[in-house]
């Protein structure tokens, strides 16, 4: 009895020692998804900053294209965005709810007013 007990403690505590030296699976998964997850972060930062350099210049473009003069071009030349906008500010409304109704970021609809109210919009 007495040898059967301190056989059990010498293989449990051999168990144990053996434990601290194996490799830790868990740990390398854990790991590897944290890799993963970083990674694709930065993959989604990436495309995000490029989207958004891709519509700054699409607006510039259009800015570019249908603002050449100091007049306000005619009503029906204006893509629907700017009719929208342009309604939207002779409605009286503010341009962070402009830019909320609009979904575009509020400096976008403040240049956009300014090009077509050069005078009266700062």
């Amino acid at each position: 009895m007495f040898s059967t007990i301190i056989t059990l403690l010498l293989v449990g505590l051999s168990l144990f020692i053996l434990s601290y030296f194996t490799n830790d699976r868990l740990k390398e998964l854990e790991e590897q998804v944290e890799q993963l997850s970083i990674s694709s972060l930065q993959e989604t930062y990436k495309m995000k900053s490029k989207i958004k350099i891709l519509e700054e210049e699409l607006l510039s473009d259009v800015l570019d294209t249908h603002f050449d003069t100091p007049a306000t071009p005619k009503a029906k030349e204006q893509p629907p965005l700017l009719k929208q906008i342009k309604a939207l500010y002779d409605q009286g409304l503010s341009t962070d709810k402009i830019a909320q109704q609009t979904s575009l970021q509020e400096h976008d609809v403040r240049a956009i007013l300014h090009q077509i109210y050069p005078k009266t919009f700062n």
